[in-house]
């Protein structure tokens, strides 16, 4: 479980395919050893765990369903990814629950600068539409954000210089694809009323 706040970022550094999944490694500053293995770790809000590391080097293993789910499908050497580990018993929670579980892969419609901030707008596919719910949480890329807007083919968020600095939202431009994880709240009270029918 993690809360969508970010400090780190990993570049990936080889991605060796399989026949039903692939190895990606990734390189980046977060401080973990051996004793680490098995942990899980939010990369670009996949939850996906950690089964080796060497120096600065983790390795993770993916299977069909996550690539196929996920915008990993289309993931390339030296692209950048959000990296957080997990939630710790007492750590104060700054986003929202998330879960690393990706619904949808969005695309960035639109993205324009008004003042020192970026107005995000995204399209997703229809049938996920029917959870956005204006101000709730939303978690881009593993990053907690709050939908600002919802619109005809999507949403709009707002995102600050710190995020956007920290992030790699700073490496995406018109037409990137980012991975979705609606908040779990909605969806699950949206699912309890459409039982209740």
């Amino acid at each position: 479980m993690f809360n969508g706040i970010i400090f780190n970022q990993g570049i990936v550094q080889n991605i060796k395919k399989r026949l039903k999944g692939i190895n990606i490694f990734v390189i980046s500053d977060l401080k973990l050893t051996k004793k680490d293995i098995g942990v899980s770790v939010s990369c670009d809000g996949v939850c996906l765990t950690l089964i080796t590391i060497s120096r600065n080097v983790m390795e993770f293993y993916l299977s069909d369903e996550t690539i196929q789910r996920s915008k990993f499908k289309f993931l390339k050497v030296k692209d950048k990814i959000n990296l957080e580990l997990p939630l710790k018993y007492g750590q104060k929670i700054s986003g929202h629950i998330c879960q690393g579980h990706i619904d949808t892969v969005g695309k960035i419609s639109n993205i324009k600068i008004v003042d020192k901030s970026y107005l995000f707008e995204f399209e997703i596919i229809k049938k996920e539409r029917i959870n956005l719910i204006e101000k709730a949480s939303i978690c881009i890329n593993g990053i907690s954000l709050t939908i600002s807007k919802v619109t005809k083919k999507g949403f709009q968020i707002w995102v600050i210089p710190h995020t956007y600095n920290l992030t790699n939202l700073s490496s995406l431009k018109k037409n990137s694809l980012i991975n979705i994880e609606i908040d779990i709240l909605s969806k699950y009270v949206r699912n309890y009323f459409n039982d209740k029918k």
